[in-house]
């Protein structure tokens, strides 16, 4: 089982699950409102193509395509405009991201083929 799908394109899409403190909601979208202009860009240099976060309640769902979602997350582990973005978003989830290189997404269950 993977959690990647290759879409056109050729990167990689990759699903992943996180969870807010409770009573953080209306926070965690404020600051969301927002991305500093420095963490923008080292997302986009790291490889990112999009990111969106749905949200039902406290569980947040991500996708994001990415050129090497690996690779990405190890330029980003200590990059200045994402260190302190991390510590913000530690101070809103459940479980803070360590960046140990261990994460690698949902797995895919099922997808609707494109047809051609």
């Amino acid at each position: 089982m993977t959690h990647q799908a290759t879409p056109p394109g050729g990167y990689e899409r990759v699903a992943l699950h996180t969870r807010l403190k409770p009573g953080k909601e209306a926070e965690y979208e404020s600051v969301h409102a927002v991305i500093p202009p420095g963490l923008d860009a080292a997302l986009r240099e790291a490889g990112v193509h999009s990111w969106r976060i749905w949200r039902d309640g406290l569980d947040l769902f991500h996708v994001l395509e990415v050129d090497d979602y690996k690779a990405m997350r190890a330029a980003l582990r200590e990059h200045p405009a994402n260190v302190p973005w991390q510590a913000r978003m530690a101070e809103l989830l459940a479980v803070e991201d360590d960046y140990s290189g261990g994460d690698t997404g949902l797995g895919l269950v099922w997808e609707l083929p494109v047809k051609e």
